[in-house]
């Protein structure tokens, strides 16, 4: 492993070397089993120490100016939980077999996003790998792992996560999450892992007990004090948060990260933090390409643009438009961030060719103008869905949306998604339309566990649906075993129709995707949109002549769409009986397509 730690707990010669950052602190003593070490003051801020005859799998915690003792800041793992002592662990001499693998290329990249804790009934390390297969089976490239920073409880999405270096030690152990991911590369899946460097979490957050300036006062967000990456002592933290991200790429071989809400990662020095460490990153896998992908609001053109051009360097960014304005057309959502969307396909249409809607238009939501020019961006650098964890979990009931529309008008959206020229993302589960709910869960102490869920049910007040305070009681409690459990996948409805239909779909167009020049096609301006009817889109894909297709889809309703020209080959229908047992089949006479309800065509156009 050509990469050194230089924070927290890691096996050097005959014995083990600590080291911690503690700028504030008088003195740093080192807290084992049998005697306590103080640690040397070292220049920045640190404290280190070597001590031998220590191994993988003694426990540890410091003491900072004689309180404590608390964990390790940096642990690789608590075995205990967030409160509990810290463990060694040595990622040496993990048998790993992926020295041949190289990363997928950005633009071969299909996601499948997925939480370790519902994604099997087991939520486990152990049990997702065992359904790796199935994903490749499917046509997916890449997984992208919800957060894996440790955090309170037994459960959590992982956006509350406070041991950012140890994975949930309620999945599984440090060689079990590397299995998982040396599985993945042995079958052909990329790795992403969901980092959450905006804030630190409610409970068993101990990095204040080492330093203030962790966080910054002056910067809120909405789950508290912003991370400081540009005040005083900012420099160690930005070296904790860097040495995280080297960490899961070296000690775990992840071939990439999501950075959770970017909009909130604050940062007023010339070089944006996450600029900085694209270039570290990618320094120290010279060897293979790291992949990274914001999540942001803003429609902000500067993360894709490359780092000489003055940008982040960032491959990818969460395009929410195109999601809001699908959910708008066929589910009717008019509410919160919905406000700002309406039900025009023509809206939806300058979407699809240009990777957002708002350019710098206003937004009522968000009080003022939104979004910039995407000109000169590629296509494949908008991360597209109309699922994902956020937009089913933060609704008050967690529903999917294959829960709230017809099977018809969900099997055309896939069809929408699988034929854009975006890099496609699906939620887990999503490919079977699956049965079961995605919602929010939490397994905090009491009195804060309470204060969640008080918290919970208010913030759904103002919603048409829950104005009434009987209402708000109908959702879900996040503290109760129910929610999770509700969460879960049912695997078993896989081998089970109408789920069977609808996977099959998924897969057939995911090959379709990997087969078809026009649909692997990633450069500008090769593709087109435009509204056909009140409720259908067409989207031109244009290959090599005689590769071009056109996707025909019925989003909603009934309606036709007329042709530029006759003699169109049929690629794939969504109302194939493979794919439903009700199939209506659109009909096609001379120019002119027919759709009794939701459903897309594809078809291959000639003379193009």
């Amino acid at each position: 492993m050509p990469w050194q730690p230089s924070l927290g707990a890691w096996p050097h010669g005959d014995g083990v070397r600590f080291r911690v950052w503690a700028p504030e602190a008088r003195s740093v003593e080192l807290v084992l089993q049998q005697q306590t070490l103080p640690l040397t003051p070292e220049q920045g801020g640190y404290f280190g120490h070597n001590v031998p005859g220590l191994k993988a799998g003694d426990r540890y915690s410091y003491r900072v100016d004689g309180r404590g003792p608390f964990p390790d800041p940096a642990s690789r793992r608590q075995p205990d939980g967030v409160h509990a002592h810290s463990e060694i662990v040595d990622p040496r001499p993990f048998p790993w077999t992926d020295g041949a693998w190289r990363n997928r290329p950005w633009d071969e990249l299909v996601i499948h996003e997925l939480h370790i804790g519902t994604f099997t009934q087991e939520g486990t390390f152990d049990a997702a790998r065992a359904r790796l297969a199935s994903l490749v089976d499917l046509g997916l490239t890449a997984v992208e792992l919800m957060p894996l920073s440790d955090f309170p409880g037994r459960r959590n999405w992982g956006y509350d996560g406070v041991s950012h270096f140890a994975p949930p030690h309620c999945y599984g152990t440090p060689d079990d999450l590397r299995r998982l991911i040396d599985d993945a590369h042995r079958l052909g899946l990329a790795v992403l892992i969901d980092v959450v460097y905006n804030h630190l979490g409610p409970d068993g957050n101990y990095t204040g007990v080492y330093s203030s300036y962790y966080l910054s006062k002056g910067r809120s967000t909405p789950w508290g004090d912003g991370i400081n990456l540009d005040g005083r002592h900012a420099e160690g933290v930005r070296h904790f948060f860097t040495e995280n991200a080297l960490h899961w790429l070296h000690e775990y071989h992840a071939d990439g990260f999501r950075f959770d809400a970017t909009q909130y990662i604050l940062d007023d020095r010339p070089t944006h933090f996450l600029a900085e460490l694209a270039d570290v990153l990618r320094a120290s896998r010279p060897d293979r390409p790291v992949h990274l992908v914001a999540e942001d609001s803003r429609n902000l053109a500067e993360i894709l643009l490359p780092r000489a051009e003055g940008g982040w360097g960032f491959d990818g960014v969460w395009a929410d438009d195109c999601h809001h304005q699908i959910r708008r057309i066929l589910a009717g959502d008019r509410e919160g961030y919905y406000q700002d969307y309406t039900e025009s396909i023509a809206d939806l249409a300058v979407t699809l060719e240009q990777g957002w809607f708002f350019t710098g238009q206003r937004s009522e939501f968000w009080g003022g103008p939104r979004g910039t020019d995407p000109a000169g961006l590629l296509p494949r650098n908008f991360v597209l869905c109309i699922q994902n964890h956020d937009q089913i979990g933060n609704r008050a009931l967690g529903e999917r949306l294959n829960h709230q529309i017809d099977a018809a008008a969900y099997r055309a959206a896939t069809a929408l998604l699988l034929c854009a020229p975006g890099t496609p993302m699906l939620f887990m589960g999503q490919e079977w339309a699956a049965s079961s709910p995605f919602l929010f869960f939490t397994d905090h102490a009491q009195a804060l566990g309470k204060r969640v869920t008080e918290g919970r049910r208010k913030e759904f007040r103002h919603f048409s649906g829950f104005t009434d305070p009987k209402a708000r009681e109908r959702i879900p409690d996040p503290q109760a075993d129910a929610t999770f459990h509700a969460s879960q996948l049912k695997w078993d409805e896989v081998d089970r129709e109408p789920h069977t239909g609808m996977r099959r779909l998924y897969q057939a167009l995911l090959q379709l995707r990997q087969q078809e020049p026009a649909l692997k096609e990633a450069r500008p301006g090769r593709h087109s949109a435009r509204a056909a009817n009140p409720g259908a889109v067409t989207l031109m894909r244009q290959g090599d002549r005689g590769t071009s297709l056109l996707l025909a889809c019925q989003l909603s309703g009934a309606g036709q769409i007329e042709l530029e020209q006759a003699s169109a080959e049929v690629i794939l229908s969504t109302e194939e009986t493979r794919f439903t047992l009700d199939a209506r089949a659109p009909t096609i006479a001379g120019k002119t397509i027919a759709f009794a309800r939701p459903g897309a065509l594809l078809l291959r156009v000639p003379g193009t």
